[in-house]
């Protein structure tokens, strides 16, 4: 029997003393795409840290079956990237030189960047519309170009799998559908797996075969989207008063006024 490529057994995260989560388990299979969702603060972001070993997680987290403290820090860098929602951007630094910081697991020790870590990097560049901006300066570029950047980065690392912290926050709609689309065909053609959290849950029903809907740090609810995203369970954690119209990939969370729901059919 395959490995999940993500397994998480009973994990528990307190920051600052404040409980986070508490006994998560969760498992993702090789080449699947699982998105959390959750309303604010129940513990998204905190998860994918804990999978990704920006935080502690002693014998709670595997990687293709492998323990996550049993990895050395190069080779996890060959399984997993990581999108975080606010990446440190360091000063000066051009889109070209920061996506290369991707292929740093493949480059050895004093050594620089090949042909191939250049290629890697051009072709990512090329796929998410920014070849014209790798002599710009990360500063000089809007939040979304900043966002694909980031993307970038995570894609030239060539990484078995993707964890994408709220990937679409700072992007357009057109650029939303263009980054969501060109993750899923590198899912289905390279056997990608992905680890993501959204907010926008429409879009989150369209492009995950599983959701997980955390509340005050516990698994509430884990299933395909149409179980998922029922109003019932939306009305119960997030508070929100939404109608669910059935989708050609997902189901479609539509806000409604409360005082609209007697009134419409």
């Amino acid at each position: 029997m395959t490995a999940p490529a993500v397994e998480v057994r009973d994990l528990h995260v307190r920051l600052d003393g404040v409980p986070i989560l508490a006994g998560i388990d969760l498992a993702v299979a090789a080449g699947e795409w699982v998105t959390v969702i959750g309303p604010n603060g129940a513990g998204k972001s905190t998860l994918l840290r804990a999978v990704g070993g920006l935080l502690p997680a002693p014998h709670a987290v595997s990687l293709f079956g492998t323990p996550y403290e049993s990895l050395r820090r190069r080779d996890r860098a060959r399984v997993v990237a990581t999108v975080a929602q606010s990446p440190v951007v360091p000063a000066g630094m051009s889109v070209l030189d920061y996506v290369l910081l991707g292929r740093t697991p493949y480059i050895p020790p004093l050594g620089r960047e090949s042909a191939a870590d250049l290629a890697a990097v051009h072709d990512v560049l090329d796929r998410l519309d920014l070849a014209g901006f790798h002599r710009r300066e990360l500063a000089t570029l809007s939040g979304g170009e900043r966002q694909r950047v980031f993307l970038a980065r995570a894609l030239a690392q060539g990484a078995t799998l993707l964890l994408l912290d709220e990937p679409t926050s700072a992007l357009d709609i057109g650029h939303q559908q263009e980054v969501l689309e060109l993750v899923d065909q590198l899912r289905r053609t390279h056997g990608l797996t992905v680890l993501a959290t959204m907010h926008d849950l429409s879009i989150a029903g369209e492009y995950a075969d599983r959701m997980v809907l955390l509340a005050e740090g516990r698994v509430v609810a884990a299933g395909p989207p149409r179980d998922v995203l029922t109003e019932e369970l939306l009305a119960t954690h997030y508070r929100a008063h939404v109608r669910i119209i059935p989708g050609d990939h997902g189901p479609l969370v539509v806000p409604i006024r409360p005082t609209d729901q007697g009134v419409r059919a």
